[in-house]
């Protein structure tokens, strides 16, 4: 028999950034963590890992603390943004509990220094992880204030040569507007960085698009809800947006 017929199709891509947030461990919940969803989670990203594919991976804290929030409510903006950095470390901590109940290697790393509970980010280490086929959750943010999530997962995407951003949410794939309450929301297949600026399409932060496009660094938004799409994008089937040139 050939052995060619059974053989699953190489990746496209051999080095990925899976960007999250936080409010995707929610489950439906409307605060914290949600046991069931993280477990959900990995085991998506253990499919993937299972195809070779090296994995890094940015969660946001917004199902914990949003600094933009805080700082909306009177709190005094840098305060409030480094407390949502400290909610990124929570959750990438319960993402990696759950990945090494699989039996996958990860590595919390923190752009703020927790020696106790995480590595520090010293960029070399990270991409020998990776090279050994661990699991990178990048935590903390950049580690500065004024800048969010998206914008650290594809500051860390670019420094560790990742090919790809892969954008989790909860629809599958970038609409004209939003497609929960617009039964006419028309989908694209591929859009470019310039157009999701200037008709602001909320794919990510204006600093985290205007990075991936000047790093010719496409960004592929697909429904994290959605069982099996994270691996079937890898395999070159599945619904989704890729934003590029």
């Amino acid at each position: 028999m050939n052995d060619t017929a059974t053989k699953e199709p190489a990746p496209a891509f051999t080095r990925v950034m899976l960007k999250i947030s936080g409010e995707a461990l929610m489950g439906d919940q409307g605060f914290g963590l949600h046991p069931p969803t993280v477990q959900r989670i990995a085991r998506e990203v253990k499919t993937v890992h299972d195809m070779g594919v090296e994995i890094c991976m940015v969660i946001g804290g917004g199902n914990i603390f949003r600094g933009l929030q805080g700082s909306a409510q009177g709190m005094e903006r840098t305060t409030a943004d480094y407390m949502g950095m400290l909610a990124t470390v929570m959750n990438a901590l319960a993402m990696q509990s759950a990945m090494e109940e699989l039996n996958i290697h990860t590595r919390v790393i923190s752009a703020i220094p927790m020696d106790e509970i995480c590595e520090p980010y010293i960029r070399r280490r990270a991409v020998r992880h990776l090279e050994k086929k661990r699991v990178c959750i990048f935590a903390a943010g950049t580690g500065n204030p004024y800048f969010t999530t998206d914008t650290a997962a594809t500051l860390r995407a670019n420094e560790m040569a990742c090919e790809a951003i892969f954008k989790g949410t909860k629809v599958d794939g970038v609409y004209d507007k939003d497609p929960v309450k617009y039964a006419d929301a028309k989908r694209y297949d591929r859009v470019s960085y310039d157009e999701v600026l200037q008709k602001h399409l909320g794919v990510m932060d204006a600093s985290a698009i205007a990075l991936a496009r000047d790093n010719h660094l496409p960004i592929i938004v697909f429904s994290l809800d959605e069982p099996g799409g994270f691996k079937g994008i890898l395999a070159g089937e599945g619904t989704y947006t890729t934003v590029h040139d």
